[in-house]
């Protein structure tokens, strides 16, 4: 009987995709074969959150058998970049239902949930270090690799690229305030001045600083309509329901726990066997798995809309740098006494961020990019990369 039902279903799964449409149940009997929420997703949806999931499943499964830190330190970044590009098309989807606003808000509060939780288990095991690097790492991988990567990709279809510049302009500025909360914290230890003494208070003063600002852009882009992606720009060939939504979000929300807490316990052993530092895997290990919803900005300059795939990237590291860095700061003083996350990073650290968003200012300040602009970026990404191959 069981047999029956799974060969029902499988041969109306197997048709529906044979016909390029959604997964479908087809008829009644079909659907009595088979889990109804089928019918809600496309097939490369199934196919993305099964595969995500199944990942988050193997992790699992290698961490109650005791399997090796290596093992368990790839396997968990796979899973992480699956879950990760998962939150983001249902945060995607979520906008389908709610206004401009409320869509835009709640984007900017999922967008990094992966990343926000690794450094929460990292700082709780003293990692300061690694929380550093991938918050730095996530900035830099969004607004220069994925960018640049972007720009390649649009204008070997569409040549120069054109775009509004003004808002990549006003990010652009907002970048710079966020860099100059992390550089000037770091030179005032550096050079030894009197408030290196009063790190903390500094931090704190920082961080509520940078919040502040970022409530008044979002409010500003959020009336604009910019921090809005419209629903065209990330066309899906079906919208999933509410419930079906909120249910993705919840269990990915969950795995992402669950796998951040794996990913950091087996963090210091893998690096150790495979040789390479510990800031070199969050900075772009961290970061890049974080960051696999990039996608849609490379999308979005291949489909020659360089607009909005110069926003969406530009916004992504906004919000790491305006947003979870502040917030990750205040938390880490209420919740882990023993690990405050502080704005005082390694002098190469803030010479890179600083630079990485000079060059994406001059990049996007005309309107204008091609190859060599993209070309250029993803080279920056490369050189950054490998000065933190050895710590």
């Amino acid at each position: 009987m069981v047999r029956s039902g799974f060969a029902k279903f499988a041969y109306a799964f197997a048709a529906d995709c044979d016909e390029g449409s959604s997964v479908r149940l087809g008829d009644d009997s079909a659907l009595k074969a088979g889990p109804r929420v089928f019918k809600d997703l496309t097939f490369a949806d199934t196919c993305v959150i099964v595969s995500a999931f199944a990942a988050a499943a193997v992790v699992g499964f290698l961490h109650l058998v005791g399997a090796g830190s290596v093992l368990i330190f790839a396997m968990t970044a796979v899973a992480l970049a699956g879950i990760a590009y998962v939150i983001g098309e249902a945060t995607n989807q979520l906008g389908n239902h709610l206004g401009a606003s409320a869509a835009g808000i709640i984007q900017s509060a999922l967008g990094n949930l992966p990343e926000l939780f690794i450094c929460i288990f990292a700082l709780k095991a003293g990692s300061v270090a690694v929380v550093q690097a991938a918050l730095i790492g996530s900035i830099i991988a969004t607004a220069v690799l994925i960018l640049g990567v972007a720009l390649m990709v649009g204008s070997v279809r569409h040549g120069l690229l054109k775009f509004e510049s003004r808002t990549p302009r006003m990010i652009a500025v907002l970048l710079m305030l966020a860099v100059s909360a992390l550089v000037l914290p770091t030179l005032a230890y550096e050079l030894h001045l009197p408030a290196a003494r009063h790190e903390r208070e500094l931090a704190v003063v920082c961080a509520l600083a940078l919040l502040l600002v970022f409530t008044l852009s979002t409010q500003v882009m959020l009336r604009n309509g910019e921090r809005k992606v419209p629903p065209e720009a990330r066309a899906r060939p079906q919208v999933w329901p509410i419930g079906l939504v909120l249910a993705v979000l919840a269990i990915c929300g969950v795995i992402t726990v669950l796998l951040s807490d794996w990913f950091i316990e087996a963090l210091r052993p893998a690096t150790e066997q495979l040789g390479i530092s510990e800031a070199f895997a969050g900075f772009v290990v961290v970061a890049i798995a974080g960051n696999t919803v990039g996608v849609v900005e490379i999308r979005l300059a291949f489909q020659g809309n360089a607009d909005l795939a110069v926003s969406v990237a530009l916004n992504g590291a906004l919000q790491v740098a305006v947003a979870l860095i502040p917030v990750l700061v205040l938390v880490s003083f209420f919740f882990f006494d023993g690990a405050p996350f502080t704005l005082t990073i390694p002098p190469v650290m803030a010479a890179a961020l600083a630079l990485s968003v000079l060059v994406v200012t001059l990049v996007c300040v005309d309107g204008r990019a091609d190859i060599v602009d993209g070309a250029s970026l993803v080279g920056l990404y490369v050189l950054i990369a490998a000065i933190f191959w050895w710590g």
